[in-house]
Order: C-alpha cells, then structure tokens, then sequence
C-alpha cells in the first residue's frame, strides 16, 4: 500500500493528485483598486479575462488524460469568491512524505487554503509559522534540494521556515532560494520546469546572472525558452513520468525540443487556463509519485 503522500521529485511517476474545478467569480484586473503586486506582475505576465465555463472544460481533459494514464484525481472542494481557485498548485506542495500547506501572499486567496482540508485529502497537512510562500515556488529536481523562488509571492523567511521545518520532519534537503534579476515574477514555476532527471526548460532573462551559472552547473539539459514563450505560459508544464511530459496545445517548438531529449510529449489545449498567468502544473497538486 502506497503512502497518502510522498512526492520526491518533479517527474516521478504521477500516481494521485488533487485538482479544483475554476469557479465562476473572475476578478478585476485593472482599475484603481489593482493590488500593487498584480500591477507588477502584469509587467511580466499576460493577465486576461477567461471564461469559467471553458476553463473547466480544459480541466476535465487533463483530469480524463491523467485518468487514462493510471492517476488518481482527487477533486477539491469549492472555495466560493476565489478567481484562481483552479491552481492548487499555490496553496500547498508536498516534499517527500510531508504535504505543506502554503502561507499565501494575497488575502483574496486564503480561503483557498482553507478549503484544502485534511478530510478532503485523507492526509495530515503541516503549516509553516512564518513569512510567505507558494507551492508554484516549489521545485524538486532531486532528493537532495528543493528549489524555492523568491518571487512577488514567497518571501525569504518563508523559504527558512520551509528548511527549518524540513529538519524536523527528518527530512534531509538543503533548500536553495532562487532569486530573480527582475520585479513582477508571479512564480518559479513560469520560468523554470524540471522535466526530467537533470532535464529543464528555463527563461534565462529573468535570473541573475548568478542564478543562471548555478543552474548550467546543476543540470545536464537545459532547455531555453523565449520571452513570448514564457508570457504565453509554456514553461508551466507538467510531468507526469520520468520520460513522459505533458504541454500545452501551441508549444510547438517546446514539445520538439523535449521530444529531441527523448521525453514522450502529450499535448491538450488550455489555451483558457493561461489567460492568467499559470498552466498545467498550476492546475495540479501532486500527492504521490512513484
């Protein structure tokens, strides 16, 4: 019998997962009452009205795709007035056998976290006692490190909340904060996905050049991706196996330089997920890989 939650890495085998449905309340996305952060993100990020109906559409071919591939999805109960209800992703993110639930930067979206509760999952859910963070941060290139993004939405103290509480829940990593040469960054996982063992597609422009010298060290393939590429959330995909990815309808040039590292590329369309800026792996919360 499998554990309720172990995710070691970014590419293990996807075995559960939890996903919500969007709601129907979108919110404004300019105007005087523009949170200053979105107005900074906005800078970074194409922001459009999507419709909810077609949303959730798109979601139920993933779901049925994931379905097909053996996964188990888990579907979240609604948390009613939240517009990115739909990206679980941010509330909460699992390390190994711990699943943590994430301290949010943006008030409007705490009754997200709320409605993940422990019942709807089966599993315990551990918090962190201080500053902020986001699961779209949270990267697992291997069982060593967690890559954590210091963007507009995950502070520094939670990223040392987040290696404090690692330690005592006996877990061995060294968390690494990654940080950006730029404002406005919604998440890591925009600019940056592990796809494979020792495999990423990364935007380039948007790290120091310092963070860009760390990462040609780590990783074996690095797969760069353009500015149009990143503001049309290509990057944001989702792997599934260790030689399976999936991505998202359009990412033509993506899907053949992943198929030219060997990775088997399955395609759907989410062409209205990503009128805000977050995709397929936003739209999933991993609970256990193999």
């Amino acid at each position: 019998m499998h554990p309720a939650v172990h995710v070691a890495t970014d590419y293990g085998t996807l075995k559960r997962v939890a996903m919500r449905h969007a709601g129907d309340f979108t919110r404004p996305l300019d105007g005087p009452d523009v949170h200053p952060v979105l107005a900074r993100q906005q800078a970074t990020s194409n922001w459009t009205t999507y419709d909810p109906a077609t949303v959730r559409a798109q979601q139920d071919h993933l779901i049925s795709l994931l379905r097909d591939r053996g996964t188990d999805v888990v579907l979240l109960p609604a948390a009613p007035g939240c517009s990115t209800q739909h990206y679980p992703r941010d509330i909460a993110f699992a390390v190994d056998h711990i699943l943590f639930r994430a301290r949010l930067n943006s008030e409007h979206r705490l009754p997200e976290a709320d409605a993940l509760t422990g019942p709807a999952l089966g599993v315990h859910i551990v918090d962190l006692p201080r500053g902020t963070i986001e699961g779209g941060d949270v990267l697992l290139p291997d069982t060593a490190r967690v890559l954590v993004g210091l963007s507009e939405e995950t502070s520094p103290q939670g990223t040392t909340a987040l290696q404090e509480a690692l330690a005592r829940h006996g877990i061995d990593r060294e968390v690494v904060p990654v940080p950006f040469a730029v404002e406005g960054i919604v998440h890591l996982d925009d600019h940056l996905a592990v796809v494979a063992p020792g495999t990423a597609l990364i935007h380039r422009e948007v790290f120091t050049a310092g963070q860009n010298r760390w990462f040609d060290a780590y990783f074996d393939h690095l797969i760069p991706v353009t500015e149009a590429e990143a503001r049309a959330v290509q990057v944001n995909v989702l792997a599934i196996a260790p030689t399976t990815v999936v991505v998202t309808a359009g990412s033509d040039r993506i899907a053949a330089a992943l198929t030219a590292v060997g990775l088997e590329v399955l395609t759907v369309d989410y062409s209205e997920v990503t009128r805000i800026p977050g995709s397929l792996r936003c739209t999933t919360l991993p609970l256990l890989r193999t």
